[in-house]
């Protein structure tokens, strides 16, 4: 089987924020034109990835921010959470609940935005208290087949940038389903890069398939890009086989929630320590720009501004 490696991928594929500088314009137009000019992020910077809790707030306020000093979006990616995992007696189907797939349906005004702007917009999974999950697909089989559904909704259905993986709220047993084992989410994710070789694959490092990271010499760090530690306010390097520094998120956070004076200090250390991942969780629909200002500082030398 041949693996494929996606550790360049954002680079490969221009993920790097775009427009902003028009903020700027009114007070000097010759350096918002200059700026305009050099928008992008230095390769070197970490990412910033936003979560978004779409129950509860819009997606397309990740494409609000931009960084004051170069008009660059505040955030790389943006994650629509969550669609579900649930299974109807005999396999595991994808579920998008209806303020996801409100989310879906207008992608007009809420994933397009976003990708106009440079921003990378990622579908997550999560289990739904029914028994199916990650880490319980009982065949490579069964794995493929569930691959196959987020697949669709990536590429044919909705054109988003990728898949983001969590491993939570599945109730393994539920159901009389099986347990977690050691194959089922090297299948999965071995089948998703087969069927996705040019999208984003990502892990919020937490449950059982956040255990499960290599079987029969495949290692789940060599099809993915990124993961990142799941719980905010705290500083944890994910152990993924396979993914390097530039791939990984230690530091997360909660906006608003997480003490700003932490969110500076996560941001400092995911600098210093050469870290290319900076993880956020729940931008509301308010303006923000105030908080996201303490870690885009130290991530990017530059206040954040809202351009809502």
């Amino acid at each position: 089987m041949t693996t494929l490696s996606r550790r360049s991928l954002l680079i490969n594929s221009g993920l790097t924020a775009i427009g902003g500088a028009a903020v700027l314009a009114a007070a000097d137009p010759d350096a918002a034109a200059q700026q305009a000019r050099s928008h992008h992020k230095p390769a070197h910077h970490p990412i910033s990835v936003a979560y978004v809790e779409v129950n509860n707030y819009q997606l397309r306020n990740v494409a609000d921010y931009a960084l004051a000093r170069t008009g660059a979006s505040v955030f790389d990616l943006g994650i629509i959470f969550a669609a579900n995992i649930n299974y109807d007696g005999q396999r595991a189907q994808l579920f998008c609940n209806p303020q996801v797939q409100a989310t879906l349906d207008d992608a007009v005004n809420q994933i397009r935005p976003l990708q106009a702007r440079g921003i990378k917009v990622l579908l997550s999974i999560l289990g739904n208290h029914q028994g199916a999950g990650l880490a319980n697909f009982p065949d490579r089989a069964a794995a493929t087949a569930f691959a196959r559904q987020l697949a669709d909704i990536v590429v044919r259905r909705y054109d988003l940038d990728g898949i983001d993986f969590d491993d939570e709220y599945s109730d393994y047993g539920t159901n009389a389903t099986p347990q977690p084992n050691a194959y089922s989410f090297v299948y999965l994710v071995s089948a998703l890069r087969r069927l996705m070789p040019h999208k984003i694959i990502s892990l919020y490092d937490i449950g059982p398939a956040s255990t499960a990271l290599e079987y029969r010499g495949v290692q789940v760090g060599r099809l993915i890009d990124y993961a990142w530690n799941p719980y905010y306010g705290s500083w944890g390097v994910p152990d993924v086989p396979g993914l390097h520094r530039p791939q990984l998120g230690p530091a997360a956070i909660e906006i608003n929630a997480t003490d700003p004076t932490t969110a500076a200090d996560l941001a400092r250390q995911t600098v210093d320590e050469h870290y290319g991942v900076f993880l956020t969780y729940n931008l509301p629909d308010q303006d923000s720009h105030d908080y996201l200002t303490s870690f885009t500082r130290p991530l990017y030398g530059s206040a954040a501004v809202h351009l809502g």
